[in-house]
Order: structure tokens, then C-alpha cells, then sequence
């Protein structure tokens, strides 16, 4: 059994510090990368900016992407997505840009309807994926 790596995600890593949460945006460990439930966070400014569902899948698909490239991985070897809206009726339009990040041979998924967050935004996404 391999030891767990956190991994630093530059432009995410660093609002969570600030923020005092306490969780790794992403994990390397026994062959896989776990990466954590990711709001639509601008990784330019660390804010949440106020945006439709379209553009927050948008942020939170990019994040997911940026931490597994940050631990060495891709969306391509994404195995296992969940997504946690705050509105079921959204499912039309995540899955559109969904489909855009993963086109081919996407990877099994979850959606999950959730009652909200105590920040301003409808969806967060959480991956894991081969290393």
C-alpha cells in the first residue's frame, strides 16, 4: 500500500488554506487520484463569482480537471464523477457541458440533488481518477 500525496492545486490550494476548511483539494494515493468536491472557484481571484449553472459547471469541470493534471492524471482516466447540485432541474444543462469535458468513454457518475451550501453556489463536483 502506497502512502497518501497531497496534492497542491494551484489557484484552489490556496483558498482552501485561507478559508481554514479542512480538506486537500486532491489525493494521490494507491494508484488513484481522489479529488475532493469542487465549487465553481475562479482560480484567478479564489472567489466564487455569481454565474448561471452553465458557467458554474464550467468552473467546477475546470478544477476537477486542474487537480488531477496537478497530481499527474487527466479527465481521461477519470473513473468515478459525482455531482451535487442544489436543483435537479440543472441535470439538462450539466449534462451539456458535461459531455463536452468528457466525450468519449465518460466515466461512471452519481448526481446527486443536494439541499445547498453555506457559500453561493448550485454545484460542486468530486472525482476520482487512475494516477
Amino acid at each position: 500500500m502506497s502512502e497518501k500525496q497531497v496534492i497542491h492545486v494551484p489557484g484552489i490550494s490556496e483558498g482552501i488554506e485561507k478559508a481554514k476548511v479542512p480538506l486537500s483539494a486532491a489525493i494521490k494515493a494507491n494508484g488513484f487520484v481522489f479529488v475532493s468536491g469542487l465549487p465553481p472557484i475562479d482560480p484567478a481571484t479564489g472567489q466564487i463569482p455569481r454565474a448561471d449553472i452553465a458557467r458554474q459547471t464550467e468552473l467546477s469541470l475546470e478544477n476537477v480537471k486542474r487537480a488531477l493534471e496537478a497530481a499527474g492524471s487527466s479527465l481521461e482516466k477519470a473513473v468515478m464523477v459525482k455531482v451535487f447540485c442544489s436543483n435537479a432541474a440543472h441535470f439538462a444543462t450539466i449534462n451539456e457541458i458535461y459531455a463536452r469535458y468528457f466525450p468519449k468513454d465518460p466515466p461512471a457518475r452519481t448526481f446527486v440533488p443536494v439541499a445547498g451550501w453555506p457559500l453561493p453556489f448550485d454545484i460542486e463536483i468530486e472525482c476520482i481518477a487512475l494516477a
